[in-house]
């Protein structure tokens, strides 16, 4: 699991999307497929993370896929 500390920040990387022609969204942890989003559900994660920084990115994967919660890891 990845670390997070006080300020809710995650210290690994683990976390990576891949969006299909179809319109998927695609959620890999560590290499792994582990949750795939589709339809209106993918289009707003999608809205929320075009431009955002890396961490920002992490944060919100970590939270759709219930890896963390109220600031702690899963």
């Amino acid at each position: 699991m990845p670390e997070v500390d006080k300020r809710g920040k995650l210290e690994a990387q683990p976390f990576d999307f891949q969006l299909t022609k179809d319109g998927r969204m695609l959620i890999y942890w560590d290499n792994r497929l582990i949750m795939t989003l589709k339809g209106q559900a993918s289009e707003k994660l999608i809205a929320k993370l075009e431009g955002a920084e890396e961490t920002a990115i992490q944060l919100a994967l970590a939270k759709v896929t219930g890896h963390f919660k109220h600031g702690n890891e899963r």
